[in-house]
């Protein structure tokens, strides 16, 4: 990872929000790949030293994709994202949930309207997440299961990812 490339955590408590803005040194088609194709998100959606296994996804408007993360002793924590609207090489949003896997939703854990905005620069794309919550104790909940430090590893991931695909390419 190049070390000058933005990355900007916020969380606003006003709106219940988390404010991600980060900057890949990647292309926007292999940027967009990364977040919507399950053989990509695989590699790097959670944080080590857990890895993620998809189950099933259907990148479409009112698809689905369901997904476990799983620990090193291979305990499975089971997520889903139900996609609300997307817009090719641009933009798409998600309602995520904590789940069984079959996809029935826990209730008594927050959900997450995920909203994430691809904008090609000239050698790098940068990516502006808004991870939006119900309520301030939603989001205060999220924050104290670690989401901040385990995001940031994950982007990490990211990172490393993109990188080596990049490099493969040339």
């Amino acid at each position: 990872m190049k070390n000058n490339l933005l990355f900007d955590f916020t969380i606003n408590k006003e709106n219940n929000t988390v404010n991600v803005k980060r900057e890949f040194a990647a292309s926007l088609s292999l940027t967009w790949d990364a977040w919507t194709k399950p053989e990509m998100l695989d590699l790097w959606w959670a944080p080590k030293p857990y890895r993620t296994v998809t189950k099933s996804m259907n990148f479409v408007e009112g698809g689905m994709w369901l997904y476990a993360m799983v620990s090193p002793q291979n305990e499975k924590h089971w997520c889903k994202n139900d996609y609300q609207k997307i817009d090719l090489h641009k933009s798409y949003a998600g309602l995520d949930a904590f789940c069984d896997e079959n996809g029935n939703i826990n209730s008594e854990m927050p959900r997450t309207l995920w909203t994430n905005t691809f904008v090609e620069n000239k050698d790098t794309t940068t990516v502006n997440i808004v991870a939006k919550y119900e309520s301030l104790t939603d989001l205060e909940k999220i924050i104290s299961l670690g989401f901040k430090e385990g995001f940031t590893m994950a982007i990490g991931n990211l990172d490393e990812l993109l990188a080596e695909l990049t490099e493969k390419s040339k």
